[in-house]
């Protein structure tokens, strides 16, 4: 298990290096001069655009403005500074990273209950339950996340006056509730219907009908033999998902007014903020890459079956 994961750190390397060159090139490679963006409309002599440039280092070639980056995170974990106001991106990171990952595991936490909870129901129940509960995920996968949003606040703040409809600047945990639901509403819908798709195959395994003959209690062969093989492929769904969700909050943050990584993401790609863009983006791969090793050790805990060199 060791060597295991030491050679899939060592993989990682290579990956989150090519992805952030990526994310790199493709940021600042965009048309537009984000330092000409900081005067708007007004006009600005040339002598000044480029000591302001030079100040910045986007005078530099791309590949060792990209060097320059990365050897501020490695040696130093210094994302570099704001364009337009010069605020260190740490800061930036520091505000609204934890707000996105307070949103993201109240969205997961809901999506593994209610969606495993429902697969469970319909892989296990009579045909009424089964339908039911495909066509309840089947509905919610057919709405996008922006008309849900709009239905959920104005319903539950405008109408029932339930929930505010804007989330404040502390971001509590009651405020995030409904954000919460909106944004792990369609990865509760596929949990739903991946856990009962492979609770359906495997109730008709050998292993399970070898489980019933032996007269095992009914808990113990689907707690036991039927969750953990059956958990598997939603393992997998699920630590792909988080990243996902922390990435993907841009459309709910937006909504709800939340101040995490999703709101700056908006904000950075409006303002040209490279600098915060390809900082932001970088913590996500960071998540992605930890979240796929995590889920690979998870197989060997689900199925004793598989076995790492």
């Amino acid at each position: 298990m060791g060597r295991y994961v030491a050679r899939r750190l060592l993989q990682m390397i290579p990956v989150f290096l090519g992805t952030t060159l990526l994310i790199f090139l493709m940021v600042y490679t965009l048309p537009g001069d984000p330092v000409r963006g900081l005067f708007g409309d007004k006009g600005v002599d040339p002598a000044t655009l480029a000591r302001l440039r030079h100040e910045k280092g986007l005078d530099l070639p791309i590949l060792q403005q990209y060097w320059n980056y990365m050897t501020g995170i490695v040696l130093h974990f210094d994302f570099g500074d704001q364009i337009a106001s010069g605020r260190p991106v740490t800061d930036v990171l520091g505000d609204a990273f934890p707000v996105t990952l307070r949103l993201a595991g109240m969205a997961f936490v809901i999506e593994i209950v209610i969606g495993i909870s429902l697969g469970t129901i319909a892989g296990l129940r009579a045909w009424l339950t089964d339908n039911v509960v495909l066509v309840f995920t089947l509905l919610i996968i057919s709405i996008p996340v922006f008309v849900l949003g709009f239905i959920i606040k104005a319903v539950f703040a405008f109408q029932l006056d339930w929930i505010s409809p804007n989330v404040s600047s502390e971001a509590r945990w009651s405020e995030l509730l409904a954000p919460a639901i909106v944004l792990g509403s369609l990865s509760l819908a596929y949990v739903a219907r991946l856990t009962r798709t492979t609770m359906a195959e495997n109730l008709r395994s050998d292993y399970m009908r070898t489980a019933i003959a032996k007269g095992l209690p009914k808990r113990r062969i689907v707690g036991v033999h039927l969750m953990r093989n059956s958990l598997i492929p939603v393992i997998t769904f699920l630590g792909t998902d988080l990243g996902a969700l922390m990435g993907g909050a841009v459309v709910t943050e937006g909504l709800f007014n939340v101040k995490g990584i999703g709101g700056t993401i908006y904000e950075s790609i409006q303002k040209r903020e490279g600098t915060t863009l390809v900082g932001l983006v970088t913590v996500l791969v960071l998540v992605y890459l930890l979240m796929s090793l995590i889920v690979d050790l998870l197989y060997a805990v689900l199925d004793p079956r598989i076995r790492y060199a």
